[in-house]
């Protein structure tokens, strides 16, 4: 007679009511939202420019904080130095403090009144209440999802292969984009994915530093403080929707690179 596994029965039924608990309410969302309604508000030039702003400001701050990420990453998974703890909590600091908080720590050095916001203004535009002001709000609270995915990918890559490399001739430079760079990939665009989807979603330091123009979070905000649920849910619904599909092919065209990389079929 088979045994039964009583910790594999407990470990399923607690998985499943977790499962419920993350799906449920997505599910009720979408299920209180009508065809119609959703068609309506696709329609609104104001709602397409919102989420066409929320979708290209958190690319955009992906891409450009990314520069300065990556490297740093590189640094603190090779290098020994001291403070390098102290180094690493600091920059774990935005995921643990409230982002409103962090929108009121930004607007302290980028406002108008600031050396920056001069600089800034000097060049024609300003952070607070510009496209560029959302950019650095949702780079401050997403950069460690990507430094700490590279340090992971830096990490797993054999320091002997960038030694041996170094020894034959290569120079330091030639050795991270051939040798570094390519075998931490995988990590590395998996941090990319997780900064740019935490940027999407961010809504209290965007909120302190830019309420326009208005990013997809702020406007279910505002719609639902001003007209009520029944106003904001299909905008949420709309939103949802597009970021799970852009998610979802940006996660199978990075299965598709790693396959082709490794020579998987």
């Amino acid at each position: 007679m088979k045994k039964t596994d009583n910790i594999s029965l407990v470990f399923s039924f607690l998985a499943g009511l977790l499962l419920l608990f993350l799906l449920a309410p997505l599910i009720g969302l979408f299920l209180s939202t009508t065809p119609y309604s959703l068609f309506e508000t696709a329609q609104e030039p104001e709602v397409q420019k919102s989420i066409w702003l929320t979708i290209s400001s958190s690319m955009a701050a992906t891409l450009i904080f990314s520069i300065g990420a990556i490297p740093l990453a590189y640094l603190l998974a090779r290098k020994k130095f001291i403070f390098k703890r102290i180094l690493l909590g600091i920059i774990n600091i935005p995921v643990i403090i409230p982002h409103s908080a962090a929108g009121i720590a930004l607007l302290g050095i980028i406002s108008r009144d600031t050396l920056l916001g001069k600089i800034a203004e000097s060049l024609g535009f300003s952070f607070v209440n510009n496209p560029a002001g959302i950019m650095v709000a949702m780079a401050f609270v997403s950069l460690p999802y990507l430094i700490n995915a590279a340090i992971d990918g830096f990490i797993s890559v054999p320091e002997r292969l960038e030694k041996v490399a170094l020894t034959l001739g290569a120079s330091k430079s030639r050795v991270f984009f051939t040798i570094s760079l390519p075998l931490a990939w995988r990590s590395i665009l998996t941090g990319l994915i997780m900064m740019w989807g935490r940027g999407l979603s961010e809504f209290g330091a965007v909120i302190i530093i830019a309420y326009h123009p208005m990013i997809t979070p702020v406007m279910i905000f505002e719609r639902f403080s001003s007209y009520g649920l029944q106003y904001a849910t299909p905008v949420t619904v709309l939103f949802i929707s597009i970021c799970l599909a852009i998610f979802v092919a940006m996660k199978v065209i990075s299965k598709k690179t790693n396959h082709a990389e490794t020579g998987e079929n």
